[in-house]
């Protein structure tokens, strides 16, 4: 190769693939410090799930016009149920660098919580697929969180939203993680 064509390759980069990142390393940054979608190709298939909770806290009297159906704008928690599941397969479309995934369950459950007063919002994720779904179910959790802010902000707009977190995932590689209470 001639000096030319040293220099020529030295400044391009691009003809020459990035190693994967050392296993200490952020698995979305390439070694130039650049955002990249990691390559799952070599990964095997596996079943993996995803379980993930956030709180929207309110006062009490807004917490039983909610579970009376007395909210203005309809069933808060049909609608948050049908956002968080919306949400979870449209997740790659929202968070960069996401893998689009053929999602084959998401649950979305919701309760009240008394003691908060509010409700705790859960969402299951499941996918037979090369990469997990941690991210569609905190997509999931934060979208019925937000929802149910949205259809109740009429009646209480100090509302909050706390406690988004991922609890459990199970599947792939690393196997099962579950956080600690």
């Amino acid at each position: 190769m001639t000096r030319t064509g040293k220099k020529a390759a030295k400044k391009n980069p691009a003809r020459r693939p990035a190693p994967p990142p050392p296993q200490n390393q952020l698995s979305h940054i390439d070694q130039r410090g650049q955002a990249r979608m990691v390559d799952v190709s070599a990964k095997g298939t596996t079943e993996r799930v995803a379980v993930a909770e956030g709180r929207v806290i309110m006062t009490k009297e807004t917490l039983d016009k909610v579970l009376a159906g007395n909210a203005l704008k309809g069933d808060v928690l049909g609608a948050a149920r049908l956002a968080g599941i919306m949400a979870a397969k449209r997740t790659h479309g929202l968070i960069p660098l996401c893998h689009p995934l053929p999602i084959s369950k998401v649950e979305i459950e919701i309760d009240p919580e008394h003691s908060l007063p509010g409700f705790l919002v859960r969402a299951t994720v499941k996918v037979t697929a090369q990469t997990g779904v941690e991210m569609e179910a905190l997509t999931a959790v934060s979208i019925a969180c937000l929802t149910i802010y949205d259809m109740v902000k009429a009646i209480e707009r100090g509302m909050r939203i706390e406690g988004i977190r991922l609890l459990e995932k199970r599947g792939g590689r690393s196997g099962t993680w579950k956080a600690e209470a």
